[in-house]
């Protein structure tokens, strides 16, 4: 796979824009997803667990009763790179179904 590089803050803020609720915290963009209830909840994180697997870009994780937040970044890119906001857009997705 070829070396992913960090993005600029211009290029992050226009990429953020285009996402809904994402918020960028130091060196990676974060969001809480909220749910009804415990089963919810790790329905969507067994589907995130798929779409990363798939995207071998794995996002952080914190998971409670009804929610989830997800935070990406690229540790090789030393920040954010496309591929984080290329995955935070099909988790958008996957929560809109």
């Amino acid at each position: 796979m070829p070396a992913l590089n960090a993005m600029h803050d211009n290029e992050i803020a226009s990429r953020l824009a285009a996402l809904d609720g994402w918020a960028r915290d130091a060196s990676r963009i974060v969001k809480i997803y909220r749910f009804a209830n415990f089963h919810e909840t790790m329905a969507f994180v067994n589907a995130l667990a798929w779409i990363s697997h798939r995207s071998d870009h794995h996002p952080d994780l914190e998971v409670g009763y009804n929610s989830c937040s997800v935070a990406y970044t690229t540790h090789d890119a030393g920040g954010l790179s496309t591929r984080d906001f290329d995955c935070a857009a099909r988790v958008d997705a996957l929560f809109d179904l």
